[in-house]
């Protein structure tokens, strides 16, 4: 049985039971993905490494066809080392997250420029590369090198509450620690990266944060929030805050020739190094077109006409909802500048498939496809 101090964990009587009950469930039942390989050969540090960051806060089924394309295009970290930032994000487009782009291809840069193309073998090697987090590490160093390190996700973190009955709240720092200790003296020995997987697995596809399936759980016997008939009450986590939303516009600016402008994003902070249809976040008390003004003025150092309403974009990010005005607009005077964006470009709507952009941008890439026409009435009107 459990031996509980203040509420967490402190030690246990014998975890064979669970090891066992885990890793044949895991064995027999592991879906067949692209980045594992055969049984008995040894894993891929570059593979191991990017399927893992590609997994982080995205379902598997959205993952499996970009990291095929990831593969097919920087087949090793020398490729993706190689490759210019505007490929790495065009290839990443839909995924969202881009930061973990940014980051994969800085680390993968440092592997080449500062390890000679090998993964560092350590949990802390593997730390001091860009983007790669204490779960990412051990994640990458138990499955590709064998090392006998935790890796604690959602997924993990979920069924350690459930099957040791953890009441207190998971996002406080102390009990993390904690539940990182516990999965530390969960490892067997020797055998940390099959019961590492095994527990991302089981966290995916049976013990769900909604509706778990502990009928067909390996690990029932063990779980006392199932004995209890509290399993949905775990994890604890303190209530949300309201999610703020935020109006934002965005300008589809077409010149003289016909091309639309388009700027890149800072390569540092949200969504670092996409490409967008100018504007930003309308100020209290100020109306759309003079918001989409100002922020051209202020971003690009050019006037615009702002004309029709194009479309209306709604969209979630993780702390907070945004409702994107498009508007056709002419440019009016200036040069574009680079003041508040990286750069920026001329493009035929034909040619904005070479860039990336993110989700909201693609939306309005979409209508300007579908009423082209529309789009130069509205401009010349």
């Amino acid at each position: 049985m459990p031996v509980k101090q203040q509420g967490i964990i402190f030690g246990m009587m014998d975890f064979s039971g669970l090891h066992e009950a885990l890793t044949a469930w895991f064995e027999a039942q592991r879906e067949d993905l692209p980045w594992r390989q055969t049984e008995g050969q040894a894993r891929s540090p570059y593979h191991v490494w990017l399927s893992e960051v590609m997994l982080q806060q995205t379902q598997v089924a959205t993952v499996v066809p970009y990291y095929e394309r990831f593969v097919a295009r920087f087949p090793t970290v020398a490729a993706l080392a190689a490759a210019p930032l505007d490929e790495v994000l065009k290839l990443w487009e839909g995924l969202g997250y881009y930061s973990r782009a940014r980051n994969l291809h800085r680390a993968a840069q440092m592997v080449v420029e500062e390890f000679g193309g090998a993964f560092p073998d350590s949990v802390e090697g593997l730390l001091k590369l860009p983007g790669v987090g204490r779960y990412t590490a051990g994640a990458v160093g138990s499955l590709a090198f064998g090392l006998d390190a935790a890796a604690v996700d959602g997924n993990v973190m979920r069924i350690l509450t459930r099957v040791f009955d953890i009441g207190e709240d998971v996002t406080e720092g102390g009990t993390k620690r904690e539940l990182w200790a516990l999965a530390e003296r969960l490892l067997p020995a020797g055998r940390a990266g099959v019961w590492n997987e095994g527990l991302m697995e089981l966290g995916r596809r049976v013990c769900r944060p909604r509706s778990p399936d502990c009928g067909a759980c390996p690990l029932a016997a063990f779980c006392e929030a199932y004995r209890l008939g509290i399993q949905e009450a775990r994890p604890v986590r303190r209530p949300r805050a309201k999610t703020p939303h935020y109006d934002v516009t965005a300008g589809v600016i077409s010149g003289e020739d016909g091309r639309l402008l388009i700027a890149q994003r800072p390569h540092e902070g949200m969504l670092g190094g996409l490409w967008e249809f100018p504007g930003g976040k309308r100020e209290s008390g100020e109306s759309l077109e003079a918001c989409l003004e100002r922020e051209i003025r202020e971003e690009l150092g050019i006037e615009i006409a702002v004309g029709a309403q194009l479309t209306t974009v709604r969209h979630a990010y993780t702390h907070f909802r945004i409702t994107l005005y498009a508007f056709a607009c002419e440019h009016v005077g200036g040069r574009p500048q680079a003041l508040g964006c990286a750069d920026w470009a001329w493009v035929r709507l034909e040619e904005l498939e070479r860039y990336a952009f993110p989700a909201t941008d693609r939306q309005i890439i979409a209508v300007l496809r579908g009423e082209g026409g529309q789009l130069g009435m509205d401009l010349g009107g």
